[in-house]
């Protein structure tokens, strides 16, 4: 019957938000800090781990442990292999999710009060003891050996890597974190083993809490659960300094359209301009039908079914990019057009009607966002690995608004790059070569 209860108590949990949610910092007995949101309406709680540092932290030529390793955490751990591992977290009503970014290594739980020690348990064995087992080792390497073979032939994997590598030089944002048919082929058990070492450690910890816990309880459960890993983690890499040649990169690959990945330099959320970048953005292409790219790229001229543009603020680059996909015999005037837009954006502004749109748009969607337990968890991790301070959610829609067209308009003038503006194209694009300014 406890496997059939958790589906409900995630249900209620994803009730519309709370029109505010008070953040409390807990430090365990032995140090380690963390976020908490207490509701005790239902027994229930969302438990947030992230280890700064993720994929980035490995050498180049083991690019792809660290995705590996992730991947093998709940394939057994301790005296129990992946089978019995699996029927004694189901047994439980648990969820356990594992992932890994190049910033970050993941650690997602949920659980009911009265399991919680022995989920607590369970999941600890995961993080301090996996078993790597031979089996499971191949079984897993041939899912992401099966994946990196389809990536060959996917165009959108093509772009992105080949973005990145023009982008990031030999920085690790530059390779896929999933490593190469070559790395991921060559990688041992005691490759996983120094991976699990160098990026689950105690020095790069940040942990939110949401639900049915106390204070008290939470510092107990933190120390029973990470107090053991490893005291500090392989040394996180330098900044990325991108580089953004402009012009088109072209690669040829027999599609009927083509795909384009576009960017340059972008803002990071501790720049005093990133609240004014952010409006600017949605703007420009992240507010989907409303933005000014889906207008004339798509409902104007139809050369595409979707485009759309983001600030992505990584820990050791911050780029604007944007995303876009066109017959190869229209594809050139796409990109004609995304660059006369960001250049009109650049020395024409925006209107005042926009700018009120688009606060409209983002202060009233943002609460939205903290629509259960699990997701509330999510966000305040996320917002302690920006630095962000604790009131952020309670003052996150003053930022939004105290922006000024005047702000909006200079930071437009001053950020946006046309001559930096850089494509990659995968396809066969007419009227496109592959050369850069």
């Amino acid at each position: 019957m406890m496997r059939f209860i958790l589906p409900l108590m995630l249900a209620l949990a994803a009730l519309p938000a709370r029109a505010a949610i008070e953040i409390k910092e807990v430090v365990s007995p032995g140090g380690i800090t963390a976020w908490l949101v207490e509701d005790h309406t239902i027994p229930f709680t969302a438990l947030e781990v992230r280890f700064r540092g993720g994929a980035s932290v490995e050498l180049m030529d083991k690019r792809g442990a660290t995705n590996l390793m992730t991947a093998l955490l709940e394939e057994g751990a301790g005296e129990m292999d992946a089978r019995a591992f699996a029927r004694a977290r189901d047994g439980l009503a648990a969820s356990f999710r594992y992932s890994v970014s190049d910033d970050a290594l993941s650690v997602s739980a949920q659980f009911l009060t009265e399991n919680r020690d022995a989920a607590v348990d369970l999941l600890r064995q995961s993080l301090i003891q996996p078993r790597f087992d031979a089996e499971a080792i191949e079984r897993v390497r041939a899912q992401v050996l099966s994946g990196l073979r389809s990536d060959e032939k996917n165009p959108q994997s093509i772009a992105a890597r080949r973005f990145d590598g023009l982008i990031f030089g030999d920085h690790p944002y530059a390779s896929s974190l999933d490593g190469t048919i070559e790395t991921v082929s060559a990688l041992t058990r005691d490759d996983l083993r120094a991976a699990h070492d160098a990026t689950l450690a105690r020095d790069r910890i940040y942990v939110s809490a949401v639900g049915d816990i106390t204070e008290a309880e939470l510092g107990t459960l933190l120390d029973k659960l990470l107090g053991d890993l490893p005291a500090t983690g392989a040394a996180l890499p330098g900044p990325a300094d991108p580089v953004f040649p402009g012009g088109v990169d072209v690669v040829d690959f027999p599609t009927p359209q083509s795909v384009v990945l576009f960017g340059q330099p972008g803002v990071g959320q501790e720049d005093p301009d990133f609240f004014a970048a952010f409006i600017l953005d949605h703007i420009l292409g992240g507010g989907g039908f409303e933005s000014r790219l889906m207008t004339e790229v798509r409902e104007k001229r139809g050369l595409t079914y979707g485009i759309y543009t983001y600030l992505a603020d990584r820990d050791h680059a911050q780029t604007w990019g944007g995303s876009v996909a066109s017959a190869n015999d229209r594809v050139a005037e796409a990109v004609d057009v995304i660059r006369a837009e960001w250049t009109r954006l650049q020395t024409e502004g925006v209107t005042a009607e926009e700018l009120e749109n688009a606060k409209t748009y983002l202060t009233g969607a943002y609460p939205l966002r903290f629509d259960g337990n699990g997701t509330i968890a999510n966000i305040i991790v996320g917002m302690q690995m920006r630095g962000l301070p604790i009131d952020y959610a309670a003052t996150r829609n003053d930022k939004v608004n105290a922006v000024t067209l005047e702000d909006v308009n200079r930071v437009a003038r001053e950020v946006l790059d046309p001559a930096a503006l850089s494509f990659v194209v995968v396809g066969q694009p007419e009227g496109l070569t592959g050369t850069s300014n």
